[in-house]
């Protein structure tokens, strides 16, 4: 029998989320292909599967998950700032990018780079004109699927 890679999975419309996580902090969250849950097998995996299934209730509910310490200075700075849209909402890359003092192509490579989607909701970055632009480092397939879908939940609230 394979390991998994995660300490849980939840299910999601179209998509599940594997969580990892240590005794203390949420190391990652990723988006997978459809597949069927796994039962939280530490105390905080379960906290955050309580969390993540209150969130696709209720796009209005607010995380308070310990996340791990993760990327640079400005990825860092980035996330806090795509943090603070209040759910439903979005920015540009370029709105970010000039609020920062930075280029639209370094905040989509924060983007890409941030290990706890829907915690800290990247999906709410989107290109000029409202268009999707990439997601999680894709500007295809699946991952696009689920971008559109995080941000209809938003909006359908």
């Amino acid at each position: 029998m394979i390991k998994s890679p995660f300490q849980a999975v939840v299910a999601a419309p179209g998509f599940c989320l594997g969580l990892r996580c240590d005794g203390d902090d949420i190391t990652g969250i990723e988006f997978i292909e459809p597949c069927p849950e796994q039962a939280p097998t530490t105390p905080l995996a379960m906290e955050a599967v309580r969390q993540l299934r209150a969130w696709l209730e209720d796009s209005r509910f607010r995380f308070g998950l310990p996340l791990r310490a993760a990327g640079t200075a400005f990825q860092r700075r980035v996330w806090g700032r795509i943090s603070a849209i209040p759910s439903g909402e979005t920015r540009s890359y370029g709105d970010l990018a000039e609020e920062i003092g930075s280029g639209p192509r370094a905040v989509g490579n924060a983007c890409g780079a941030n290990p706890y989607p829907v915690v800290v909701p990247c999906h709410r970055i989107v290109a000029s004109g409202g268009r999707l632009g990439g997601f999680a480092g894709n500007r295809a397939g699946f991952l696009l699927d689920v971008k559109r879908w995080l941000l209809n939940h938003e909006r359908d609230r």
